[in-house]
């Protein structure tokens, strides 16, 4: 599950840039909603991998 986190972070990154930067203008909201997303998303998967005690499969 941390792997598709991590994918989809990108994804989100790749978005936000595009859209931060103007080149999108309507992509923009889309954008960082997709960012914080799975931003929330990458800390909740880490903690709940932290606190079952697993190494991650990444």
């Amino acid at each position: 599950m941390l792997g598709w986190i991590v994918t989809f972070l990108l994804i989100a990154i790749v978005a936000g840039v595009l859209g931060f930067g103007g080149i999108a203008g309507a992509a923009t909201g889309i954008a960082k909603f997709l960012f914080f997303l799975f931003l929330i998303g990458l800390i909740v998967s880490v903690v709940i991998g932290m606190t079952r005690g697993r190494k991650p499969n990444v």
